[in-house]
């Protein structure tokens, strides 16, 4: 069940990761999805929007007609209030008509703004579709980030949440885990012993996470202002993306010992102070209107549209090693990438040579063009000996067949198979916030005032000049 179908969110991505899982075979054979929203719409007008945003990447040619019609035929849809029992029970008679009485499991996704998380939890609950713990089947709800504004409204939010959904039964969904190269990140750490012993102060001089993208709010001003950037991505995508990259090896490979792993390394950073952090808002240019003449901000707005901190891990794996995370929106390019700079090679042979010896460095692209590139120093040919920086690299596209997932599709078939590996436990959600909400208090009460950088051009100023004084120079 979907609570919020009408929305951009379930149209452009729910629905079509469910109907790839099902034309690969991987949805249970009974399945049915049913819609719940305020929009008045009938069965086969939900079912023409759907179809609007399915593709048939997993069933080419001619098979893909039918299968697209088998799956929407499935599909169904009540208008209602999100809060209101009755629009919950209508939905129920429709689910009884269609599947009977008997023990049924349930997914519901909550496709909606986290300012209605609780009356949707509490209306579902009110109708008797929640199934208990001693009953047959099974129910399990999907909410997605932010979950809440600071630590207060999160611990606040699990609190409430927890008398219709127990934590088993909530998968707290953060899209990025969903990610094929997110997910290689342990792989590409515990697999090869080559990167392990390495992954450490001795040999890393700094990390730099980058959340980049060209495009302003646009038409989602109105959901963005009251959060901002660090909220939005920051506190979540990449920390979590940290996490990954900087926890201990944990002792399984099993939901309950990674999440573990990645609480005990949050827990290890310290809160940034005030002059670890700089925030931006873009400001008009060619390329595009200014954040506040986007629609639905309001006039005079000091929302974040960009941010850049310093975080620093009080661990002895990376004691001194300055983490360098930044998100912004209407930047110069789009790109969401991890660097591992090394640092520089003690007593160098070729340090007398014109061509200067750069430090290796470790990029994985998060996207676009997922890749994993290692640049080293060799030798260019030719009877002199010349010194050129050079790439190893390994493009996704082109080293592998198969298709790449979409981030949903992975995530959601988790989620009915029962797997909590990707999904983000209360505890370490409530120690992201730790990190953020110190600073984030401070910003809003003493009403700082975000440097402008141009829609479309670089981050701003003071970010440079917080990367120079942790010892960074910042490319692109």
């Amino acid at each position: 069940m979907i609570v919020g179908a009408s929305g951009d969110l379930a149209q452009r991505k729910i629905v079509p990761a469910l109907f790839a899982l099902y034309c690969q075979g991987l949805l249970p054979e009974d399945f049915h999805i049913y819609g719940l929203a305020r929009t008045p719409m009938g069965h086969r007008e939900f079912r023409e929007k759907l179809a609007m945003h399915l593709t048939c990447r997993y069933v080419p040619g001619e098979s893909c007609a039918a299968k697209t019609e088998s799956f929407l035929g499935r599909c169904y849809y009540t208008a209602g209030q999100y809060g209101a029992k009755d629009a919950y029970l209508d939905l129920f008679q429709q689910m009884t008509a269609v599947e009977g009485r008997g023990a049924v499991n349930r997914l519901f996704y909550m496709a909606v703004p986290p300012s209605v998380f609780l009356e949707v939890a509490g209306a579902l609950g009110d109708s008797g579709l929640v199934a208990c713990g001693s009953r047959e089947e099974w129910s399990r709800v999907v909410i997605e980030k932010p979950f809440g504004r600071d630590r207060a409204s999160s611990d606040h939010l699990v609190r409430e949440m927890g008398k219709v959904f127990t934590e088993e039964m909530t998968y707290r969904i953060d899209h990025y885990l969903g990610k094929e190269i997110i997910q290689n990140l342990m792989v590409l750490r515990f697999a090869n012993l080559v990167f392990e012993p390495i992954w450490n102060r001795d040999y890393v001089e700094n990390i730099r996470i980058s959340w980049k993208e060209p495009i302003g709010v646009g038409q989602r001003g109105g959901y963005f202002d009251p959060f901002g950037i660090v909220r939005d991505v920051m506190q979540n995508h990449l920390l979590q993306i940290l996490a990954l990259l900087a926890m201990e090896k944990p002792s399984a490979y099993n939901a309950a010992a990674v999440r573990d792993a990645k609480v005990n390394l949050l827990r290890c950073i310290e809160p940034p102070a005030p002059e670890d952090v700089c925030t931006g808002q873009y400001a008009a240019s060619g390329r595009g209107p200014a954040y506040a003449e986007e629609p639905s901000v309001p006039a005079g707005s000091l929302t974040a549209t960009y941010a850049a901190a310093v975080l620093r891990i009080h661990h002895p794996r990376w004691q001194g090693v300055p983490v360098f995370l930044e998100a912004g929106k209407a930047m110069n390019e789009r790109i969401n990438e991890v660097r591992m700079r090394f640092k520089p090679v003690p007593g160098n042979l070729f340090d007398h040579r014109a061509d200067p010896v750069a430090a290796n460095e470790l990029v994985i692209r998060i996207q676009p063009d997922e890749a994993i590139t290692l640049k080293v120093m060799n030798k260019t040919p030719g009877l002199d000996l010349k010194l050129e920086q050079t790439e190893l690299n390994l493009r996704y596209r082109t080293a592998f067949d198969e298709e790449i997932p979409d981030a949903y599709e992975c995530l959601l078939l988790d989620v009915i198979e029962g797997d909590r590996n990707l999904f983000i436990r209360s505890d370490e959600l409530a120690a992201a916030w730790d990190i953020f909400t110190p600073v984030l208090k401070t910003l809003e009460e003493q009403r700082v005032v975000p440097e402008r950088y141009p829609f479309g051009g670089g981050r701003p100023v003071a970010a440079e000049r917080l990367a120079r004084r942790n010892g960074m120079e910042l490319a692109g």
